[in-house]
């Protein structure tokens, strides 16, 4: 059977819904039609915490051999405010949120998956106030700041830069220039169409100087 490469795309819910109409990994997939298989390893509610445990049983060293390039999405999550939430299992401490990172970098380097073809995204800024009624209709109050989220974006750059990897810092582009980053968001906190656009508008230049040496299968 022919094997296409790879390309994994791990992350929470805002990786997981990629793959719906307009969404940034189904824009990726049919660019890498004939030349790369997109995987959506996305997981709504999981925090680094959790994809720590989980990641082995996805990236194993049966597929890691074919893969190209990954993004690792991590961190709306993680950024929950304690006891803010109803799932205990959310909010993960800064620190622990960086030192679960470089464990899902290094595992990933050991079955040969080398830094080169990992991709850091941030997670994107977040609008308080339509989040806010979000949690509101759950039945809790507000579980997330984004001066929050930009301590978590700003530590997944600092691993991406200690790592020599590529970072997509959503949290600062998003909001360059003192744009009006809402209109990026569907509910506060999840890509709306727009969104979904800007991300893979921003990704696909890292993504295709990863993979332009691939071929178009199959080559006559």
């Amino acid at each position: 059977m022919l094997v296409w490469p790879l390309l994994i795309l791990f992350g929470d819910s805002i990786t997981e819904f990629s793959f719906r109409a307009n969404g940034w990994g189904a824009a990726l997939s049919s660019k890498l039609v004939r030349k790369c298989d997109v995987l959506n390893r996305g997981l709504a509610g999981y925090t680094t915490r959790m994809a720590n445990h989980i990641l082995p049983d996805l990236v194993t060293s049966a597929n890691a051999k074919d893969t190209a390039a990954m993004t690792i999405f991590f961190g709306a999550n993680d950024a929950v405010i304690k006891g803010t939430d109803e799932n205990p299992q959310q909010n993960v401490p800064l620190e622990e949120y960086t030192d679960n990172l470089k464990n899902i970098i290094d595992y990933l380097k050991s079955l040969g998956i080398t830094a080169k073809k990992m991709i850091l995204i941030t997670p994107p800024p977040l609008d308080e106030a339509s989040w806010g009624k979000q949690c509101i209709l759950q039945g809790y109050k507000l579980d997330r700041r984004n001066s929050v989220t930009g301590e978590y974006a700003k530590a997944c750059t600092q691993v991406g830069q200690e790592y020599g990897m590529d970072v997509l810092d959503l949290w600062t582009l998003m909001q360059e220039g003192g744009q009006n980053f809402t209109a990026y968001l569907s509910d506060g906190l999840h890509l709306s169409d727009e969104g979904n656009q800007f991300l893979e508008s921003k990704l696909w230049p890292i993504l295709e100087k990863k993979l332009s040496s691939l071929p178009h299968i199959p080559n006559t």
